[in-house]
């Protein structure tokens, strides 16, 4: 069973910030997103709940620096990304 990826626009819009100052990363920000739709509990993803202020969301690893924080809906099998960005600027 796949999951649907739901972008809010303010996602996008940080997405698209954070693909101008990271090009290079852009396929496999892709490739990350297409496994996460569908399997988002694939080993790759390293797929984890958030604690403290950012309790009730989850995150996943496009590499070893670089993350995405979602908010995961599981009664409604959708994904909601957040942030994407290094591992200091979504925590």
């Amino acid at each position: 069973m796949t999951y649907q990826l739901v972008f809010t626009d303010q996602y996008n819009r940080r997405a698209a910030r954070w693909l101008r100052r990271h090009p290079e990363l852009r396929n496999q920000y892709l490739k990350t997103l297409q496994l996460l739709e569908a399997n988002p509990h694939h080993p790759s993803l390293r797929l984890h709940a958030l604690k403290g202020r950012l309790s009730g969301l989850h995150s996943i690893s496009i590499n070893l620096s670089q993350r995405i924080t979602l908010e995961l809906l599981i009664q409604d099998r959708e994904i909601i990304p957040v942030n994407v960005g290094d591992h200091d600027t979504v925590y």
